[in-house]
């Protein structure tokens, strides 16, 4: 492996060889004449390798441990770009039981040698950047997905077809984003392909972007706004695939910030490439411009479709119970006894301080288990004028916490980091454990705590759990949508029921959970009694 510091910013390289003489001069006498990357490295001063080497290594292992390598290097802050062709995870073979603890030393000796280049595992495991990962190893459900989308790729190219549908369905959690940056990835490398890759969220495009500036992914891969994709591409001149995450995002009815081409952004992609490929999920669409209308899904059906369903849970490190018990709430409205499980943190507060506090236990004291933040429903003014101490609050009686991407990093913190804070995802920044987070913020993250405080508009009533878009302030899901007739209809209670889904399973190692309603309240303390 070698690395050299440049602006206090490394690129690396990480290769493998069974021969580390012939194959560096070869990197360095004959690749640094025909690629950019390697002319690069050979031209450092400064430059450094590293040698791996384990008595146990054969093929397969080499391989693994190669692409481990690559995924912790990629989500290093220090590192500015790695400059790695290939995706090389492998799948059972032998002495596979041993990667992960011959990983693991490797790893302690390196951070040994130098803890700035190779940080403390957990601090790059907790990262956005290394769990939306392209070099992440697929389960056998999604390598069966990856499988049957680049076949399903392939033949539309070329059969020169246009206006193909790859439609990604699965719930959150069920890992469809690594799935896409993995198959991202991998069309990134082909010359003869051009692919772009849209999400509309802020925070998971910030991802996005980190994965293509240190994979060097800019000539015929990009990572756009899908307001710019669909302002720059003509109908005529298709892209060859669009990638599409959280397609339930895309807007379906004209506003200030879509508006020049239908009403439907998803339509509007499909025309403007050879095959696109969109991550659905139903259950977190989150506004009214989101919902899709009748006519728009007939418009849809004449598209050639193809349907990949990724239906594991893969997010919520629980027993089948517990996530039957988180689905139950949010799906059915039926607050059951609470399973008896030691694999997951499933507990309810008393006060939403005291939450506050376990959450910062769990994110600044227990290093095993950081990345833990606070989020809350939209039940909050976060709009108008009124700031009592100085910020948009989230409150009750006498706890308040200010509302996500208001607080500013110290210069400390900012000192502490080499990347630009304002390319990490929100929950990434060290300062914001002092912020609660909403839906919006924390869409597609893994987080390995969360605390939810359930505000006003989530209710029990009669035995059952209740939306209630009076009590809440997310207007953007409360408001009537006028519909392409004029007819204007309400989803308020859908899409708050929604909104709860995406808080409810953030947490990987477990959920804290407080409610403002005081009978929804009383109803979760009479189900973790029964659970005990």
């Amino acid at each position: 492996m070698i690395a050299s510091e440049k602006s206090k910013l490394y690129t690396v390289y990480v290769g493998e060889t069974n021969n580390i003489k012939r194959r560096t001069l070869e990197h360095i006498d004959v690749d640094s004449e025909v690629r950019k990357d390697w002319q690069k490295l050979k031209e450092f001063q400064d430059a450094e390798m590293y040698i791996v080497g384990h008595e146990h290594f054969n093929k397969s292992l080499t391989l693994d441990i190669e692409n481990r390598l690559m995924q912790y290097m990629s989500s290093v802050e220090s590192v500015e770009k790695i400059n790695n062709r290939r995706e090389n995870s492998q799948n059972k073979y032998y002495t596979s039981d041993e990667m992960k603890k011959i990983f693991d030393k490797i790893w302690k000796q390196l951070h040994r040698e130098d803890p700035r280049l190779f940080p403390a595992k957990k601090l790059i495991e907790d990262s956005a950047l290394f769990k939306a990962s392209p070099f992440n190893k697929l389960t056998k459900n999604q390598l069966y997905a990856k499988d049957e989308i680049l076949s399903s790729i392939d033949k539309a190219l070329s059969k020169e077809k246009s206006n193909q549908l790859i439609k990604v369905i699965g719930n959150a959690g069920a890992g469809k984003t690594v799935l896409m940056s993995n198959i991202f990835y991998e069309l990134a490398k082909k010359s003869n392909i051009k692919t772009v890759l849209m999400v509309n969220h802020l925070q998971q495009e910030k991802i996005y972007r980190q994965i293509a500036k240190k994979l060097d992914l800019t000539d015929n891969a990009k990572v756009l706004k899908v307001t710019t994709f669909l302002n720059q591409t003509d109908v005529d001149f298709p892209v060859d695939v669009a990638f599409v995450d959280e397609a339930h995002l895309l807007l379906t009815q004209r506003s200030q910030a879509y508006y020049g081409h239908g009403t439907n952004e998803l339509i509007d992609i499909i025309k403007r490439a050879k095959v696109t490929l969109a991550v659905y999920d139903e259950k977190q669409i989150l506004q009214t411009t989101q919902i899709i209308e009748d006519d728009d899904r007939l418009e849809l059906e004449k598209f050639d479709t193809e349907y990949i369903f990724l239906n594991y849970q893969m997010r919520i490190k629980a027993s089948k119970e517990t996530v039957e018990w988180i689905r139950k709430f949010i799906d059915d409205g039926e607050i059951n006894p609470v399973p008896n499980d030691e694999s997951y943190d499933l507990r309810l507060f008393d006060t939403p301080q005291e939450m506050q506090e376990a959450i910062f236990e769990k994110n600044t004291r227990d290093r095993e288990n950081g990345l833990s933040r606070m989020v809350a429903t939209f039940d909050w003014d976060y709009s108008s004028t009124k700031k009592e101490r100085g910020y948009w609050e989230v409150s009750e009686g006498e706890w308040h916490m200010p509302w996500n991407l208001q607080l500013k990093p110290s210069k400390s913190q900012k000192n502490a980091s080499s990347i630009n804070y304002s390319e990490l995802s929100w929950p990434e920044q060290p300062h914001t454990i002092d912020e609660i987070g909403f839906h919006y913020t924390v869409q597609g993250m893994d987080l390995n705590y969360v605390g939810v405080e359930i505000g006003p508009s989530v209710k029990y009533r009669d035995g059952r759990v209740v939306f209630d878009p009076t009590a809440s302030s997310n207007k953007k899901a409360i408001n009537n949508r006028t519909m392409h007739s004029g007819e204007k209809k309400k989803f308020g209670k859908k899409l708050l029921r929604n909104e709860l889904n995406v808080l409810l399973t953030r947490g990987v190692h477990g959920l804290y959970i407080h409610a403002v309603d005081d009978e929804l309240q009383q109803a979760l303390k009479r189900a973790f009694k029964k659970g005990e």
